[in-house]
C-alpha cells in the first residue's frame, strides 16, 4: 500500500470540484460568501471522496478489467483498507455537516446512503445507477443553496437540473466505454441492454435537454450569461456528437466524448462564477 494510492482513490480533483460547486451555489443563492461556507466545501469533499473509495471497493473486479491501474487492482490500496477509509471519510463528512443546518444535514445523510447503495447495488441496474450519479452531481448545487435556506434551495434548482441532465449523458457514455468490464462483472447497464449506438443517441438527447435547462438563468443574468453559456453549450453538443457514430466501447473511448463533457461541465461552473460576480 502507498500514500499515493490513498490519495488517488479519492479522486481528489473530482472531490474538490464538487466542493467548489457547493460553495459557488451558496454564492449564487446569496450573492456573497461567509466564512461558514467553508463547511460546505469540507462536507462535500469528504463525502464525495468517501463515495469514490466505496465505489472502488465494490468495483475491484470490474476495475481489474477496465481500469487495472486504479489503486485497488494495482495493489496500492487493499480492499479492506479501502472499506475502512470510506467509513472514516463518510463519518467525518456527516460530522462536519452537523455544524450547518437541517437541510444540509439531510442532504449529507441521504447522499451518503445513496452513494453506498449505488456502489453496492444500484450501479449494476440499467439507468437507475445513472440517475443516482446524476442526482448526486446536481445535488451539490442544491446543498449549497440549502445552506441559505428554502429560498436558496429553490433558486438553485435550474442549475441542479442542468447538471443532472449533463451528468446523465456522461454516465451513459462512460457505461458505453466500459461494456467489456461491466459484462464480465455481471452488470446490466443500458449499453449492454440496447447497444452502444443507441446509448450514444440517448446521451445526445440528455445533452440537448441540459442545454435547454442552462437557458433558465438568462432571466437573472441576461445576455452576457447567454453568450458565455452558449459557448459551453456548443462544446457540450459537439462532445456528445462525437460518440454518435460509435458502435463499440473502444470507439466511444477514442472519441473522447466523456472527458469532453467533464471539461465542459467545469467550464459551466466557471461561467456561473463569472456571472454571479459580474452580472448578479
Amino acid at each position: 500500500m502507498s500514500a499515493a494510492g490513498f490519495l488517488n482513490i479519492i479522486r481528489p480533483a473530482n472531490a474538490v470540484m464538487a466542493g467548489v460547486a457547493s460553495v459557488v451555489a451558496y454564492l449564487i443563492a446569496t450573492g456573497t460568501l461567509v466564512p461558514a461556507a467553508l463547511l460546505l466545501f469540507v462536507v462535500v469533499v469528504l463525502i464525495t471522496a468517501a463515495g469514490n473509495v466505496i465505489n472502488d471497493y465494490y468495483d475491484a473486479e470490474i476495475d481489474a478489467v477496465n481500469r487495472p491501474d486504479r489503486p485497488i487492482p494495482s495493489g496500492q490500496v487493499s480492499r479492506n483498507a479501502a472499506l475502512w477509509y470510506a467509513f472514516l471519510l463518510f463519518a467525518a463528512g456527516i460530522a462536519a455537516s452537523l455544524f450547518t443546518n437541517v437541510f444540509c444535514i439531510a442532504f449529507a445523510v441521504f447522499n451518503t446512503l445513496l452513494l453506498v447503495a449505488y456502489a453496492a447495488r444500484l450501479k449494476s441496474m440499467p439507468v437507475v445507477g445513472n440517475v443516482a450519479v446524476a442526482y448526486l452531481s446536481g445535488s451539490m448545487f442544491l446543498f449549497g443553496g440549502a445552506f441559505a435556506g428554502t429560498d436558496g434551495l429553490i433558486h438553485l434548482v435550474p442549475l441542479a437540473v442542468m447538471t443532472f441532465l449533463a451528468m446523465m449523458a456522461r454516465e451513459l457514455l462512460k457505461d458505453a466505454e466500459d461494456v467489456e468490464g461491466d459484462a464480465a462483472g455481471g452488470a446490466s447497464t443500458l449499453p449492454i441492454r440496447i447497444g452502444v449506438t443507441k446509448t450514444a443517441y440517448c446521451a445526445f438527447v440528455f445533452v440537448l435537454l441540459s442545454v435547454l435547462a442552462s437557458l433558465a438563468p438568462v432571466l437573472w443574468w441576461g445576455v452576457p450569461y447567454l453568450v458565455m453559456i452558449g459557448i459551453v453549450d456548443l462544446i457540450l453538443i459537439a462532445a456528445a456528437y462525437r460518440a454518435l457514430h460509435c458502435d463499440s466501447p473502444g470507439c466511444v473511448r477514442n472519441s473522447g466524448a466523456s472527458m469532453a463533457l467533464k471539461y465542459s461541465m467545469f467550464a459551466s461552473l466557471i461561467v456561473f462564477v463569472l456571472s454571479v460576480l459580474f452580472l448578479g
